[in-house]
């Protein structure tokens, strides 16, 4: 007999989500209507954000500085 074991995925809706990175509701329905911002799922009609796929989303965005990388332009 064999186990599986799982690792439960805490789901977040819009409103969690939008808390968690500080920005507003409306700017995460906007970004998935744009295609971008941080990956989501489709419960049926609801949209749901894994806590860790916004986590990751916040990691992708770490900077050391303010200047845009390689896009100097002086």
């Amino acid at each position: 007999m064999t186990t599986a074991t799982s690792t439960a995925i805490k789901l977040l809706n819009t409103a969690q989500a939008a808390e968690l990175l500080g920005v507003k509701k409306n700017t995460l329905e906007i970004w998935r209507y744009e295609k971008k911002g941080p990956k989501f799922r489709k419960v049926g009609a609801l949209v749901r954000y894994a806590e860790s796929d916004l986590l990751a989303y916040l990691d992708e965005r770490t900077r050391t500085g303010t200047s845009h990388q390689g896009l100097q332009s002086y």
